[in-house]
């Protein structure tokens, strides 16, 4: 035998752990679409929209969400 043949190359996880990876970014890269704004054209004015609920509750919560959901898709184990 060749070792070219005794040398199977195997991905570390299977699809479903991929995607359900992508799905977990997604979260993540949505909570920081949220979070993002609230400044102000004037440095000397202040904008109460910094405090919303958008970006003090929900970002924050869909980062760790996403980040919950990333530990899961690298510690699942797909039957085969």
């Amino acid at each position: 035998m060749n070792k070219k043949e005794e040398i199977k190359e195997e991905f570390l996880f299977e699809k479903k752990n991929y995607a359900i990876m992508l799905v977990g970014l997604l979260f993540i890269a949505l909570g920081f679409v949220l979070m993002s704004g609230g400044g102000s054209e004037n440095p000397e004015v202040f904008n109460e929209a910094i405090y919303n609920f958008r970006r003090i509750r929900l970002a924050p919560t869909l980062v760790l969400i996403g980040f919950s959901i990333e530990v899961y898709a690298i510690l699942v184990k797909v039957k085969k």
